[in-house]
């Protein structure tokens, strides 16, 4: 069973940068690809990136691409998301995720294993 702890989260200007924290315990964290997901008040819980066990190989959504970057330290069982150029647009509760029994990054909802959220807001 795989804990995953966020942190990170905060109030920041437009245009400014956040980094978030996935910090996981009790479970085989290096061999499971990650994602983040994001949910803002009544919308759908969106994916916004993932990478695979080794950090070799990433997906981005669009909404996304360009400006947040996914990265893992195996050694440190932590992943991180780091958050540019922020927009109002942005604000939601951040998740990260891990999928079991699975080596390449995926896009699918159904992760296995989820934080709690780490609330950004993003302020114009």
């Amino acid at each position: 069973q795989v804990q995953l702890v966020e942190s990170g989260g905060g109030l920041v200007q437009a245009g400014g940068s956040l980094k978030l924290s996935c910090a996981a315990s009790g479970g085989a964290f290096s061999v499971y690809p990650m994602g983040w997901f994001r949910q803002a008040p009544g919308k759908e819980r969106e994916l916004l990136t993932a990478i695979n066990w080794s950090g070799s190989s990433t997906y981005y959504a669009d909404s996304v691409k360009g400006r947040f970057t996914i990265s893992r330290d195996n050694a440190k069982n932590t992943a991180y998301l780091q958050m540019d150029s922020l927009k109002p647009g942005d604000t939601a509760v951040y998740y990260c995720a891990a999928k079991a029994y699975y080596r390449a990054y995926y896009v699918g909802l159904d992760y296995d294993y989820w934080g709690q959220g780490t609330q950004v807001t993003v302020s114009s």
